[in-house]
């Protein structure tokens, strides 16, 4: 999908954002072996997906109109690369 801004957003990067931030603590304690530290970095993990949501909800998302015009783009641009 060349072209396409998909996720180029401020709530999709803050998202992935906190959601890596969340992984790398988990991964840290997993090598230490502390499950509470583990378990953690998950609930970061989780919390970005919340804000992500939220920030989309109020407006710092991608808009509806520019998904759908993606979603024709996507099921076309198959068929345009064959031809």
């Amino acid at each position: 999908m060349a072209g396409s801004s998909h996720g180029h957003t401020p709530a999709a990067w803050t998202g992935a954002i906190i959601a890596f931030i969340g992984f790398c603590v988990a991964g840290a304690f997993m090598v230490m072996a502390e499950p509470l530290g583990f378990w953690a970095g998950m609930v970061i993990v989780v919390l970005g997906g919340v804000v992500g949501g939220v920030m989309s909800s109020m407006g710092l998302g991608q808009s509806k109109q520019a998904q759908a015009a993606l979603r024709v783009t996507a099921t076309r641009e198959p068929a345009a690369a064959e031809g």
